[in-house]
């Protein structure tokens, strides 16, 4: 049945039907495990939501979509925890190494949740025929990112696989830290009229590790981001402690971190293409590549909701960084299409952002 425009006029009834509308996506019926199930995207939230979860049962039922989980402690306070397998290839990477990106990546994943990183473990498989110089190598790394973190490396343990089965070195380090009072950070948190600020230029590590494995070159040597936050995230709850939402811009990028958070909070977002720092020769390997920047790797980069008043005094904190020093504004938190990410591109029309259903770059981190 066909309904009326506000203006009197009639539309067809299919487009009266289009807030159901759905952007098509490739099957998956896979019954088996498939490389996209580990890029972060719609493969790896379905594993957890329809797998994980069933299976794990009531003893997940405190399990909450966040990059660590806080728990209260018997005796008063909070913690935060968090654990992390790292599986990137190559091992040494322009800007880093799997050692490093291991450490700052589980001290991010605290920092994320307001909390002050104070311990991780550290677990190895090594693959049977690894150069022990190698091995070394990566661990030296380890403890010089540890140090930078202000973090200690407390506890450990190592397995071989046979010759064949490992790829060389996987990497899981643990983490806890301790969430101050007064802090709250969580997806719920998101407010329409939130600011949403990026902490700088985005896409560097994805193209870093792909141009090395790949051979590629774009016109100058590109180095990855890894880098720990905690230090940025303190000096913006330093003014203001009521950080609404943080999140790490890793496995696929900034956009599925505003896609996960619009979804998770059921709010929309709106941001400016224009306004996200883009470097010249992370664009320039996307395009040869065929890849959004948008849904790229990241390893020190975050994206952050804060109360519109306090937007520019935490800007100017992030500035205040080594590590937040390229933040910008790029969008609001909006009531409109609750669960959808918005962008508005150079060109001034819009498009729905969404998640990716698998991902573009395997073994990124």
């Amino acid at each position: 049945m066909a309904e009326p425009w506000t203006d009197g006029t009639v539309r067809p009834a299919a487009a009266a039907d289009i807030e159901s509308w759905s952007c098509p996506t490739p099957a998956h019926p896979e019954q088996r495990v498939v490389m996209g199930h580990g890029g972060g995207g719609r493969l790896s939230a379905e594993l957890v939501e329809q797998l994980f979860l069933p299976a794990f049962g009531s003893a997940a039922s405190t399990a909450t979509p966040t990059d660590a989980a806080v728990l209260g402690l018997p005796g008063g306070g909070r913690v935060a925890f968090t654990t992390d397998t790292y599986v990137v290839r190559p091992l040494f990477f322009p800007g880093g190494d799997i050692g490093e990106l291991a450490v700052f990546g589980t001290v991010n994943d605290l920092a994320m949740s307001g909390a002050t990183p104070l311990a991780l473990s550290t677990a190895f498989v090594l693959e049977e025929g690894l150069e022990l110089e190698v091995l070394t190598a990566v661990a030296t790394s380890m403890g010089k990112a540890a140090m930078r973190a202000g973090v200690g490396l407390v506890t450990g343990d190592t397995k071989v696989v046979e010759r064949g089965h490992g790829d060389g070195l996987y990497v899981n380090t643990a983490g806890i830290g301790v969430v101050p009072d007064g802090v709250d950070i969580r997806p719920g948190r998101a407010t329409p009229g939130d600011v949403v600020l990026v902490s700088g230029p985005i896409g560097m590590h994805g193209i870093a590790v792909l141009s090395l494995r790949e051979g590629l070159e774009f016109g100058t040597e590109l180095q990855s981001d890894t880098a720990p936050l905690n230090a940025l995230v303190a000096a913006m709850l330093a003014v203001d402690r009521d950080v609404h939402v943080l999140r790490d811009l890793t496995r696929g990028g900034l956009a599925t971190s505003l896609c996960e958070l619009a979804d998770t909070a059921c709010i929309g977002v709106e941001f400016e293409e224009a306004s996200v720092p883009v470097p010249e020769a992370v664009r320039a390997g996307c395009g040869f590549l065929g890849l959004d920047p948008l849904h790229v790797a990241n390893e020190g980069k975050l994206v952050t909701f804060v109360h519109p008043e306090r937007a520019d005094e935490v800007l100017e904190a992030m500035r205040s960084t080594p590590e937040g020093a390229g933040s910008e504004v790029i969008g609001r938190v909006v009531e409109d299409h609750p669960g959808v990410v918005v962008a508005r591109t150079r060109f001034g029309s819009t498009r729905v952002v969404d998640r990716p259903l698998g991902e573009q770059l395997p073994r990124i981190c």
